[in-house]
């Protein structure tokens, strides 16, 4: 069966899979949506007997279905190779009573790579197959993971160019350097003075301008974006909750068809939302656990069916969460508001005006599969000294306030489900925030001798991905005020 996609705001006839991954964001504004999500053709225990790259193949095949066997082997191969340090790709460590999903061991050290290690092939494969002759112009917003994970990906790929914005101060001193260190003839970075919003607000400005699209045409470029507003970043990320439910079956933890809790640290919504698209696929998830940090626009939403971005942005320790604007969510609106494309565009609308929207009942009494709870920087810190103090095991921020977030949940419900959390960046790309957060003696280090301090606690090698920019050059020191991205993304194509 071919799965075609459709906007969310339903001013777009369907697209193949291969169109709506070029595209990106749909030109009504709207994200691209599969028309349905087909189920799993295999059984729980044949996954279970799979390597990751097997599992990607099942899983992606049902819903990139213009890729032919071939193509889709390609793109998953090259992905998923000795850029990861375990053979497992996304192996599983339990940790008291939990297992955490370690989604950190590719190239940047963050959950980012599972994705965007597979997005530039299954780019450059989608431009072959639509005679796509301009170049592709990746653009893309981060909040500090993204970002390095798509210029990896990216850098000197023929074909492609790509320009991130992150910002200025809203990103650790560690994300920062990874960013500005990267080479590639056809890579721009660019710190705006602003927080993640405005540069996600930006970019999304950038994708509707019809009169640069006019431009770049021109010049025989056009957009693509390697945000998880993509399908082909959300697609990838199906995959390894498939493979992690089908390792516990293996290992004899779980039975086949028994069912998890899936516990994600959340900021745009897609993580969590690959999670809601692998449950409705057949993976037997009963609860999705959606933690939030200070910004906990997304707690209050599942609380009371109101989403509301009016208020203070706060900069924390967990930055890659640092967001108001859940972009993924979109995608959710539309199926609990029964793909009601009109419905959808009028709450977006409302989002984009006022800064807010409220669901209807009916609509929030179909959010049962969710619940979300939030973590403040205290009970993070907090979070990552006791589990470390108790079993050694070290905690990035992020994956410490999905944590402190699961315990929240098991006191509130008394649920003993066993749980997955998404583990979903590296503590050595938050050295100063984790090792804080353990003894104040190391407030006053340089970043990178806190890494050899963790590697002394930790007993975990210095990632390559830290030892590498250590001494690197900066590459990349440009920066811009929020209302200048169209005047950097021309200067950079001009210059080409």
């Amino acid at each position: 069966m071919e799965v075609l996609y459709r906007s969310t705001r339903g001013n777009e006839e369907s697209v193949s899979a291969s169109k709506a991954i070029l595209e990106g964001l749909a030109s009504d504004g709207g994200l691209f949506v599969p028309q349905a999500l087909p189920s799993f053709d295999k059984t729980l225990d044949e996954f279970a007997q799979m390597d990751y790259r097997q599992t990607a193949y099942e899983v992606m095949k049902l819903l990139l279905t213009d890729f032919t066997e071939e193509e889709l082997r390609y793109c998953i191969d090259k992905a998923y190779d000795g850029k990861f340090d375990t053979e497992a790709i996304a192996p599983l460590a339990e940790v008291k009573n939990a297992w955490y999903l370690e989604l950190f061991h590719g190239p940047t050290i963050a959950f980012k790579d599972m994705a965007l290690s597979i997005l530039p092939y299954l780019m450059t494969t989608a431009a072959k197959k639509n005679q796509i002759k301009n170049e592709i112009v990746i653009l893309t917003a981060t909040s500090g993971d993204t970002g390095k994970a798509a210029l990896a990906g990216f850098a000197d790929v023929p074909g492609t160019r790509i320009m991130v914005f992150y910002p200025k101060d809203g990103v650790s001193p560690i994300q920062e350097k990874q960013m500005v260190t990267q080479t590639g003839a056809n890579t721009r970075v660019i710190g705006i003075h602003g927080n993640f919003d405005d540069a996600q607000s930006g970019v999304k400005k950038l994708f509707a301008d019809k009169e640069l699209a006019a431009w770049m045409e021109e010049r025989g470029y056009q957009f693509s974006s390697a945000n998880s507003i993509n399908i082909g970043r959300l697609v990838p990320q199906i995959v390894y909750y498939v493979y992690a439910y089908a390792q516990l079956v293996k290992e004899g933890r779980i039975k086949a068809g028994e069912e998890i809790n899936v516990t994600v640290p959340t900021g745009n919504f897609g993580n969590i939302l690959a999670a809601y698209y692998a449950k409705n696929m057949g993976l037997p998830i009963k609860k999705l656990i959606c933690a939030s940090n200070d910004n906990k626009v997304l707690y209050d939403f599942f609380r009371t069916g109101a989403y509301d971005r009016n208020r203070d942005f706060i900069l924390t320790t967990s930055p890659s969460m640092d967001i108001l604007i859940s972009s993924n969510l979109e995608r959710l609106i539309y199926r609990i508001a029964g793909e009601d494309a009109a419905c959808n565009a009028s709450l977006m609308a409302a989002l984009a005006g006022d800064g807010k929207y409220e669901i209807t009942a009916e609509m929030k009494e179909k959010l049962g599969d969710f619940y979300g709870n939030y973590a403040t920087q205290e009970e993070c810190a907090a979070q990552i000294r006791s589990l470390y103090e108790d079993t050694d095991y070290v905690l990035d921020p992020h994956t410490a306030v999905a944590a402190a977030v699961y315990n929240k949940y098991k006191e509130e419900t008394g649920d003993t489900t066993k749980t997955v959390i998404a583990s979903t960046a590296s503590p050595y790309k938050f050295t100063r925030t984790v090792l804080s957060a353990m003894d104040e003696k190391y407030a006053d280090m340089d970043d990178f001798a806190l890494t050899e301090e963790l590697e002394k606690i930790s007993g975990v090698k210095i990632p390559d991905a830290i030892t590498k920019i250590r001494n690197a050059p900066v590459l990349h020191n440009i920066q811009c005020e929020k209302d200048g991205m169209k005047q950097a993304v021309m200067e950079f194509l001009e210059k080409q």
